[in-house]
């Protein structure tokens, strides 16, 4: 415990800063103390001790929208940075999304539904493969890759787009389905939304995204070395912290005319194409994660459960 007091010593300052920046004047982070020290910078450690016999590690972290997944993996970040001085780089499956132009012409040609950004098929995996054999490497060299803009829901032009230098110690991998596994066929037949049951009635969509979990993102998540999971109690608790999401990009691009951000309505909408899998994971993932962070109806860790050491 004489470690952890210390890490918080250290860490907590950059902690606040980075937390202050995602706070608006009428939203604060509450608890954030008792966060970092009782949940945060135990998995911290746990990571390190991981580096020792593996690098890069790769950490996968998944949950649902709104969960604080960006918030958790760079608060992570900070403390294995500031603490042990690890070379940490995070990134985003939503990253890889496929471009606009590109998904659609996907869109077109298997469903209407692909031309959303969000579901397994709407990313580029092969580029998540080409980045993953590139950071193994053990003759690493620096690399870019995407980056995503939300508010005009497609790629970043390449001059804005990530660049890796060094050889990571830690690469954390967040995102909605990191870590999401496929169903079983005869389970597709029931839709669970009225998006479904009006718009997917000969299931190509729904067939089409689990195929993509059976294959291409069964082999992409054998990457991770661990899957760490944001549980929430239900999927209503997710569209209300997506909304206030969408709320917060709209104060950071105000003056952005190019903007592509949802009202409350169109959350909800966009939401549906996310709720099957979502729900999937809140009864499948806990059972196979290695850490799951157990969040409470006010968006913050209530406990952590350790599944493997």
């Amino acid at each position: 415990m004489h470690f952890f007091f210390d890490c918080y010593s250290k860490v907590k300052k950059d902690c606040f800063k980075f937390i202050k920046l995602q706070e608006t004047p009428k939203e604060k982070f509450k608890n954030k103390e008792k966060m970092i020290r009782s949940f945060l910078i135990p998995v911290s450690f746990w990571i390190a001790s991981k580096t020792k016999n593996k690098k890069p590690f790769i950490v996968g972290i998944g949950g649902g929208q709104g969960t604080g997944k960006t918030t958790i993996t760079s608060i992570i970040s900070i403390i294995l940075k500031k603490y042990f001085n690890l070379n940490v780089f995070k990134i985003s499956i939503d990253d890889f999304y496929k471009t606009r132009k590109e998904r659609i012409l996907l869109s077109k040609k298997i469903h209407p539904f692909l031309r959303t950004r969000g579901v397994p098929g709407t990313h580029d995996t092969n580029f998540i493969f080409k980045f993953f054999k590139r950071v193994k490497s053990k003759r690493f060299r620096a690399l870019k890759f995407p980056k995503f803009n939300k508010a005009i829901d497609d790629r970043y032009k390449k001059k804005a787009w990530y660049l890796i230098k060094k050889r990571p110690d830690v690469i954390i991998f967040e995102g909605w389905c990191v870590g999401a596994k496929a169903e079983k066929n005869n389970t597709l037949y029931k839709p669970v939304n009225s998006l479904e049951k009006l718009n997917d009635k000969k299931l190509i969509w729904r067939s089409f995204v689990n195929q993509q979990l059976k294959s291409k993102y069964k082999k992409l998540y054998k990457q991770l070395n661990c899957l760490l999971y944001l549980k929430a109690k239900n999927f209503n608790l997710l569209q209300k912290w997506r909304i206030k999401q969408e709320k917060k990009l709209l104060l950071k691009f105000n003056k952005n005319k190019n903007l592509k951000i949802m009202n409350k309505e169109e959350v909800i909408k966009f939401m549906q194409t996310y709720q099957r899998i979502t729900q999937n994971m809140f009864k499948e993932v806990p059972k196979y994660a290695w850490i799951i962070f157990n969040l409470n109806n006010n968006h913050q860790i209530k406990s952590i459960n350790f599944k493997k050491k």
